[in-house]
């Protein structure tokens, strides 16, 4: 048992031993690390005393050298501040120098105006002492000297003036004339259009004279038929070996051709066939305007044209004027027309497409009242034709004024296109009887000295003698020529009568 007690002392002994043992040693591993973070913290502080060291005297670096730039920058001001002083003390100098002279100036400006005065003064009392002297040496006042004077200036110089005046018009309507002349020639040359063409006709030849008899039917039965549905009058008698289609309407006549032509190539000639081959014809001309009217507008190149008009137009192919197509002509106008807009640099697409469109009222002009200027003008009206355009065409007659150049380079295209060579079918021995013709009608008037016909026809000049005839009496015998040429004869168009009273003074040199 003591044994056990001693055992125990010595356990309970051991472990207090190894608690104080372990203390001792946790407290010398204590002090070790203390004394190692308090000199940690040492170093720590001393390194941040020198950077802070460092960033102060950085600091002060700065601000030394802040300090001297903003010094330097204070002298750099002050001395341009010094600078723009002087400049101003000199400019100021200057315009005071200025200031002076210019009162100077104006001082001596007035002396010499005041010199001035005094001698213009005296210069006016001398002219009044010469002037009276030299009106009472003359014997004329001074307002009757000047009058003499002008008169004998105006006798010598009136004629040098007139004829001086006359050689500058002469030279200037000369060069006009070559300039008008080298325009419409290239206009003409840039554009000819083929005259082989396939004219309107009315005739049409038998293969033998039996035709006629199956033509006219059994008692006039199939030519009354015919005549009847197509609206045309057909002549069996008129020539051996052919029929003529007569009709007011050139539509009409070239269906009623169509179809006859049909029927006799057939040989079945009955009133019932008669029917259905017109109505055959009638569409196959339908569609031959149609196609005429498009072909016209896209060999002149407009697109902008109502579909109705391009219809217009094909009606046109169909419709000759003495013997021209009036189709042709219109294409034929519209390239003039554009050709000598280009040439003097007026609006080519206006002239164009009026010329094209000028004509456009015969297209129905047997079907409605009025000429077919104004039917054309209001058809451009109703189909929303530019205003241009219009004003462009309707005055290819003169039936209205120009308004405008394009409407006076239409004029001249259409005349250029109607009146050429070949435009029209008539012979030179009708053209110059008819030209005579209007040569005696003007010479037979009292107080006409001269005429002549000129422009194809289609207008007679009439100088009159100015002695005997009054600008009353003047335009007395242009209604006069006009008249007695619409109920005698018979011509393309219209002519113009343009009647001439002139007076001339002439005196010759030696």
């Amino acid at each position: 048992m003591e044994q056990g007690i001693l055992i125990l002392i010595i356990g309970v002994v051991s472990s207090s031993f190894g608690v104080w043992l372990g203390y001792l040693v946790r407290k010398a591993v204590g002090q070790r690390k203390r004394g190692t973070i308090e000199e940690a913290l040492r170093r720590k502080a001393e390194q941040g005393r020198k950077e802070r060291e460092k960033i102060l005297e950085r600091a002060k670096q700065e601000a030394t050298k802040i300090i001297t730039e903003g010094e330097k920058a204070r002298k750099r001001g002050e001395e341009k501040i010094a600078q723009e002083e002087e400049l101003f003390l000199r400019r100021t100098s200057n315009l005071n120098e200025k200031e002076s002279l210019l009162t100077k100036k104006e001082q001596q400006i007035e002396d010499q105006t005041e010199q001035l005065k005094l001698a213009k003064d005296q210069l006016g009392e001398i002219k009044d002492r010469i002037l009276q002297k030299l009106e009472e040496v003359s014997g004329l006042s001074e307002k009757e000297a000047r009058n003499a004077l002008l008169e004998r200036v105006e006798q010598n110089s009136k004629q040098d003036l007139l004829a001086r005046i006359r050689k500058l018009e002469t030279e200037g309507k000369e060069q006009y004339q070559e300039r008008a002349k080298e325009i419409m020639a290239t206009a003409i040359q840039k554009y000819a259009l083929p005259q082989v063409e396939e004219l309107t006709t009315s005739t049409i030849s038998l293969p033998d004279e039996e035709v006629k008899g199956r033509i006219i039917g059994k008692n006039g039965r199939n030519i009354r038929a015919f005549e009847k549905a197509a609206g045309v009058e057909i002549l069996v008698d008129e020539a051996p070996g052919s029929v003529t289609i007569s009709a007011f309407n050139p539509i009409r006549r070239r269906i009623a051709q169509l179809a006859l032509e049909k029927l006799i190539e057939d040989g079945r000639i009955q009133p019932a066939r008669i029917e259905r081959v017109l109505i055959k014809a009638k569409e196959e001309i339908k569609e031959q305007i149609e196609k005429a009217g498009q072909a016209a507008v896209y060999k002149v190149g407009i697109v902008d044209i109502h579909p109705k008009l391009i219809e217009l137009l094909g009606r046109l192919h169909f419709r000759t004027s003495y013997g021209q197509n009036v189709l042709l002509h219109s294409i034929e106008t519209a390239f003039l027309a554009e050709g000598l807009a280009q040439e003097i640099g007026a609006d080519r697409k206006v002239a164009k497409k009026a010329g094209l469109l000028h004509d456009i009222g015969k297209a129905i002009d047997r079907q409605i009242e009025g000429s077919h200027v104004e039917i054309g003008i209001k058809l451009l009206e109703r189909f929303k034709v530019e205003p241009a355009v219009i004003t462009a065409m309707k005055s290819h007659h003169e039936d209205y004024p120009y308004e405008s150049v394009e409407a006076v380079l239409v004029q001249i295209a259409d005349a250029i296109s109607s009146s050429r060579p070949g435009a029209r079918r008539e012979s030179l021995g009708e053209f110059l009887k008819r030209l005579e013709s209007l040569e005696e009608i003007a010479k037979s008037i009292k107080g006409v000295r001269d005429c002549y016909a000129i422009e194809a026809g289609r207008e007679i000049r009439i100088l009159v003698r100015p002695e005997e005839v009054n600008d009353l009496e003047m335009r007395q015998i242009a209604r006069q020529v006009a008249k007695e040429v619409q109920e005698g004869l018979t011509y393309p168009g219209e002519i113009k009568v343009n009647v001439i009273r002139e007076t001339r003074a002439v005196e010759y040199a030696r």
